[in-house]
């Protein structure tokens, strides 16, 4: 759960740093928990969902730069699709075990350590650059990120993203009332405590993100010569992720009370233009 910050109470706002602490302690609960099975990953099991499958399509040979890749399960399905592929995330944590795991299943997937935003020092161009499942509330400002998938994408590279849908960071988190803006009106400061992947883990830190509007995320990717072909939006999570969820298929999860009835995910398909 998340616990808002008083308002009068002052934290340090270096939203790097504490949201590098904070996903390092995830690291190691995630590593170990039944909703990441790495047990499974590690006996062939691929962690991609079919969603991005049918929008990467045939990745045989192609370069990959995978933007905030946690410990590196997508990054290396992709490697073991036949793509070449560098994983880019935040923690140190999840990059040293991302990096041991795919010591363990023997794939060549490469893995670099250090914020998005300071990835301009990446002298490397790609067929794709993909991102998923709750990445952009991590990051303030959506023009330079927008910037940094076209800088790394070749001409007429694509990025294929997947993520949570905007409408679902309104809610407070067990879904009982509008508590969150949907648009980008700054920072919010909470006290995470637990995690989606183990509710009752014992950790407690400080997080820092920010609410981007479909607007904002398209305009910014357009802004920076992303020609958008595909946007579609769906009403289930892949992942139970959340409080009060229901499946409603096999691995298709819903807010009970709001089955049908709010979008949860969406998934875009943008182009860079030649120019």
């Amino acid at each position: 759960m998340a616990i808002p910050l008083n308002n009068n109470e002052k934290r340090p706002m270096n939203y790097l740093e504490i949201n590098r602490k904070l996903w390092n302690e995830k690291t190691d609960v995630h590593y170990k928990s039944d909703f990441y099975n790495v047990a499974s990953f590690i006996d062939g099991k691929s962690s991609l969902n079919s969603i991005e499958l049918d929008l990467l399509g045939d990745i045989q040979g192609k370069s990959i730069l995978h933007l905030q890749c946690h410990f590196g399960m997508d990054t290396i399905s992709l490697a073991r699709l036949g793509a070449e592929v560098v994983g880019v995330d935040l923690s140190e944590k999840s990059i040293e075990k991302a990096r041991e795991l795919a010591q363990k299943v023997k794939t060549k997937a490469r893995f670099i350590q250090c914020a998005v935003y300071d990835l301009e020092e990446l002298n490397e161009k790609f067929d794709i650059v993909f991102t998923s499942y709750g990445v952009l509330g991590w990051l303030p400002d959506m023009d330079k990120w927008a910037q940094i998938v076209s800088c790394h994408l070749k001409a007429n590279g694509q990025l294929v993203m997947v993520e949570f849908h905007p409408v679902v960071w309104i809610f407070s988190y067990d879904f009982t009332k509008v508590e969150y803006d949907y648009f980008n009106t700054g920072p919010i400061v909470e006290s995470i405590q637990g995690t989606y992947a183990d509710k009752s883990a014992p950790i407690c830190n400080d997080s820092i993100s920010w609410n981007h509007s479909l607007s904002e995320v398209f305009s910014s990717l357009q802004r920076n010569g992303m020609r958008i072909d595909i946007f579609q939006e769906y009403d289930y999570s892949p992942y139970n992720c959340f409080e009060r969820t229901v499946e409603i298929e096999k691995g298709k999860y819903q807010i009970q009370g709001l089955e049908k009835k709010i979008p949860m995910l969406y998934a875009v398909k943008a182009k860079k233009s030649i120019a």
